[in-house]
Formats: structure tokens, sequence, C-alpha cells
């Protein structure tokens, strides 16, 4: 079990042998053996003077794992399909306590690369991905997830526009009885998003999916033209995975 903790203390970005025994609780001396087996197997890879990152086969696992995700596969050619109809990129995630975590992402062709990643995780509340996600959360526990992200996006130092708490309820709400939801630069500075929920066949919210750009090619006006197209691939992938209105 502390082999697995170790890693997952590299995948928080620990990297460095003396912040590893310190969160590890080992000696210096059990801990570089440990990370040796690591290395060797291929689950670790060390780099001179910057330290130890997530190694090649760990790579190869998470991919696996993602690829086995069933909404992954049932989601691609509609996500595919949505990004060569607007011309953005389109996201794919799930809800992982009070954070996004990345499925799929599917480029798009204005050539923005964009900070998000596949695996990759993100507040839940300022996110378009996260806030579609909240739909299916109890009004009553959206603060606690808005605090919560704040408090993540304060401890990053990202460059975001988050909204006060009062409006941001009150555009929720609207955004819950439309059946989609607007990101105007809350997460990342630049970046607007357009999200729906994805529905399984208990009519439980199990994923989201958004088109994201940047400001100049996500006018407000834009944005509004683009909701009920998000929400209709949405609701469709939701089909798909037996969910019916």
């Amino acid at each position: 079990m502390r082999g697995l903790a170790l890693l997952e203390f590299v995948a928080e970005g620990v990297t460095d042998l003396r912040g590893i025994v310190e969160r590890l609780g080992t000696r210096r001396s059990t801990t570089h053996r440990m990370l040796g087996t690591l290395v060797a197997e291929g689950y670790l890879h060390h780099l001179p003077y910057k330290g130890y990152t997530l190694g090649p086969k760990l790579i190869r696992l998470g991919a696996r794992a993602i690829e086995q995700r069933p909404i992954v596969a049932i989601a691609r050619p509609r996500l595919e399909a949505l990004a060569q109809e607007t011309g953005d990129t389109v996201h794919l995630g799930v809800a992982d306590g009070p954070e996004v975590f990345y499925l799929d992402k599917i480029s798009g062709t204005r050539g923005l690369e964009m900070r998000s990643r596949i695996g990759q995780r993100m507040p839940l509340a300022l996110t378009g991905v996260g806030k579609a996600l909240m739909f299916g959360v109890a009004p009553a526990a959206w603060r606690g997830l808005y605090d919560d992200a704040l408090d993540r996006l304060a401890r990053a130092s990202r460059a975001a526009r988050p909204i006060a708490w009062d409006p941001y309820r009150d555009r929720l709400a609207a955004a819950l009885s439309r059946g989609w939801v607007y990101d105007f630069e809350e997460n990342e500075i630049g970046i607007r998003c357009v999200a729906a929920p994805i529905r399984d066949v208990t009519g439980g919210v199990v994923a989201a999916i958004s088109v994201a750009g940047a400001v100049s090619h996500l006018s407000e006006e834009r944005m509004t033209e683009l909701g009920p197209i998000v929400r209709d691939r949405a609701a469709a992938i939701s089909g798909d995975l037996g969910w019916t209105p």
C-alpha cells in the first residue's frame, strides 16, 4: 500500500525525494529503494535534478482505463461530430467529488491550444462541464462546491474571473431550467464554454459535455446559439445510454 501512496503523491506533484519521504513517513533509504523499484518497473520515471514523474507503464494503464469506460466509446462519435460542426474544442467529463475529471477531449479546427487535457481535474463549480454536472446535485449543496472551487482557484494562482455567489446561484438555477450552462472565463481567462449534462437510464446525471473556445470565437450571441445544439447532442448521448425524456 505504501507503493500506491507513493504513486499518488507523485501524481499530485510531490516529485522530489525529500518531499516524498515527508509525505510517506518512511526512512529516506526505504523510500529511495521503493522509488528505484518503481522506476525499474516503468511505473515512475526519474529526471536528473528534477525528480520523479509518472512512468510509461502508468500512462499506458491510464489510457487503457479511460478507453474501457463505456461512456467514452459511446459518446465519441457524437463528440467528433460536434467538434466538426462547431470548429471548437469539445470535452467529456465526469464528477469526482468536488472536481470534474476529463475523460475525453477533441481539439477544434481553430488552432487554439487549451489548458485542459484528458485525465486532468478541475474545480467542479467553475468549469462549464463541472457546472453541467452540478445539475445532478441538490441546490442546497451548490454553495459548498462553489466555496471549494474558489479555494482551489486561489491555491492554484490561476488567472480566472469567478463571479460572486448570489449571481452565480441565480445563473445556475436558470441554466438548470433551460438545460445548458455557460462558463464566462470563470475557470480560465480567455476561454468560454457552453455545456450540458448527460443522463443514464435512471435519469441521473452521469457525465457532461462542453464546447469550448476563445472569447474571440465565442461571443455571447454565438454561445446563445450553441446552447440548444450542445443540449441536444448531450441528450442524444443520454439516449444512447438508455435515457428517455
